[in-house]
């Protein structure tokens, strides 16, 4: 459902010309989601050093916002009794938290800090920002796979898909009750299905800015 309210909001957002491609996009989409690894493709294609990738993986992992969001994720588990290995009321409630918080962490770390040195790639989403809606999601949701080397070129994203897989991985270590081929995939493909929703946000977020804007204003 929030996959669908999502191409719903890109739908409704109106492209308007005349927007410079050097604008710096925001940092927080919907003024309270992390957005400081969205770049614009247009331009001439700068590298970033090790430095700014590990500052964009500490800011994408220290912000409040992630932990508004694992207190969000850690109420939904406690509802279905997720890991029911940690139990219930307060004591629960905040494994869960902990645990959820660290999922977060751990992927951002791995997936744009550490890998993206390790592999030469860059962990920035580059804003396609122009041609059709439909063209622009597949664009958004392929960056999972599709990703930039330090050197301008296209390369397989290994740094979203091994990191991922291994922050997955490192859960076991804590989520002693899921250690299991099926549950390991269903966490791995949530965590992507997640990062590709994020994607397309990032894509469309200063269209649904001006869109929802100007209505406002016209009103």
């Amino acid at each position: 459902m929030f996959f669908l309210s999502v191409l719903a909001l890109c739908a409704s957002a109106q492209q308007q010309p005349g927007i410079d491609p050097d604008s710096p996009p925001d940092k927080r989409v919907f003024g309270v989601l992390p957005n400081y690894r969205t770049a614009q493709l247009a331009g001439e294609y700068h590298p970033i050093t090790a430095k700014q990738k590990m500052t964009i993986a500490a800011k994408d992992s220290f912000d409040y916002p992630l932990v508004a969001l694992s207190v969000a994720y850690a109420g939904l588990y406690q509802l279905e009794d997720s890991h029911p290995q940690f139990g219930q009321g307060a004591k629960g409630y905040f494994k869960r938290l902990g645990t959820s918080y660290t999922d977060q962490v751990i992927g951002n770390i791995l997936a744009e800090g550490l890998l993206p040195i390790a592999f030469h790639e860059d962990p920035r989403y580059f804003r396609l920002g122009e041609g059709t809606k439909s063209h622009r999601i597949g664009y958004a949701l392929s960056r999972i796979l599709v990703t930039r080397t330090d050197s301008g070129g296209k390369s397989f994203n290994f740094a979203e898909v091994v990191g991922n897989g291994s922050a997955t991985l490192i859960g076991w270590s804590y989520y002693t009750d899921t250690r299991n081929p099926e549950d390991y995939f269903q966490a791995f493909g949530t965590q992507l299905a997640t990062d590709a929703i994020s994607q397309v946000l990032k894509e469309f977020w200063p269209d649904i800015k001006r869109h929802y804007f100007k209505h406002n204003k016209s009103n």
